[in-house]
């Protein structure tokens, strides 16, 4: 049996979960809202720097990026909800969804790298290309590599004492968000993302790779519901909370896991659909240009020799 101390546990307990308290518990002060300032600032940036000589940039990009993606993180991490993310496992696994699955998607649609490569000076743009190109970032950009570490993450943190060390230590709580927003992005950035990266496989396979993802947040979701111990041991137990049950909030954090994986998924394969169905649009239109040329290029010919 795992034991907590008092005081720890005390301070971590917050005031009864409510939109007031969600709102009132908003924190600006974390090195993680600095992050998001910081690439919010740089984005904009960069698109300001576009416009200023003349070169469209699509606001589709610039919201999703500012919007859903750094603005889905901002909802989880800096609002009230970080206030309860150690004290209910179901607001934890909110954050889990929108860090590792929801808010990737919107920044990959944003294209940032692109964003950079187009205003960056000649020597950062080289600097940063070979990052994109050096082998570290293949392995990791790699499908099958990227959908390994998404699928078997999940389940290294929750059926190891590890989540019960991310709840008793704040710096690795913080570090698990982090790690959350990047396993995303190493997942889906190279199945949705816009930028340039190497060895990205054709629509086909990446929808079939979506498809393999499913099952495995639905079996999680599930085996958190039909858990007959409690994830943290006794941690949540101590909190006393007189307003939450942490049997019936897991079942919760169960269930928010298996839907919220079920209707991200979907959304994913909306998207890859309408990018697959642009791609051969465009493709269409080069090969009709190429054949308008072609048939040119012949009639000038024929014009020629007679």
């Amino acid at each position: 049996m795992l034991h907590v101390d008092p005081i720890l546990a005390a301070t971590s307990a917050p005031p009864p979960f409510t939109v007031g308290t969600v709102l009132t518990e908003t924190r600006l002060d974390s090195w993680l809202a600095l992050g998001l300032v910081l690439a919010a600032g740089l984005y904009l940036y960069g698109v300001y720097r576009l416009r200023l000589r003349g070169d469209r940039w699509p606001i589709t990009r610039t919201v999703f990026f500012i919007g859903p993606g750094l603005g889905g993180i901002a909802l989880v991490t800096v609002s009230g909800l970080h206030a309860y993310d150690t004290a209910l496992l179901s607001v934890h696994m909110i954050q889990h969804m929108v860090l590792s699955m929801v808010a990737p998607i919107f920044l990959a649609l944003g294209a940032p790298m692109t964003l950079a490569l187009r205003t960056l000076p000649v020597g950062p743009r080289k600097r940063l290309l070979a990052i994109v190109h050096s082998r570290v970032a293949r392995v990791y950009s790699f499908p099958l590599v990227a959908f390994a570490i998404f699928v078997v993450n999940p389940f290294v943190l929750y059926f190891s004492d590890l989540y019960r060390f991310t709840l008793e230590h704040a710096w690795a709580h913080e570090l698990v968000h982090a790690h959350f927003i990047m396993t995303g992005c190493v997942f889906f950035w190279p199945l949705l993302g816009l930028d340039p990266l190497p060895g990205r496989w054709p629509y086909p396979a990446r929808a079939l790779l979506m498809l393999l993802s499913v099952p495995f947040h639905t079996v999680l979701g599930l085996t958190i519901m039909q858990s007959t111990t409690l994830f943290g041991g006794d941690w949540y137990p101590s909190l006393n909370l007189a307003w939450s049950d942490p049997w019936a909030d897991q079942v919760v954090a169960g269930g928010i896991l298996w839907a919220g994986g079920e209707f991200v998924s979907v959304t994913m394969l909306a998207v890859l659909v309408v990018q697959w169905v642009k791609q051969s649009e465009r493709e269409a239109r080069r090969v009709d240009r190429e054949l308008d040329r072609q048939e040119a290029r012949e009639r000038a010919a024929d014009a020629a020799a007679t």
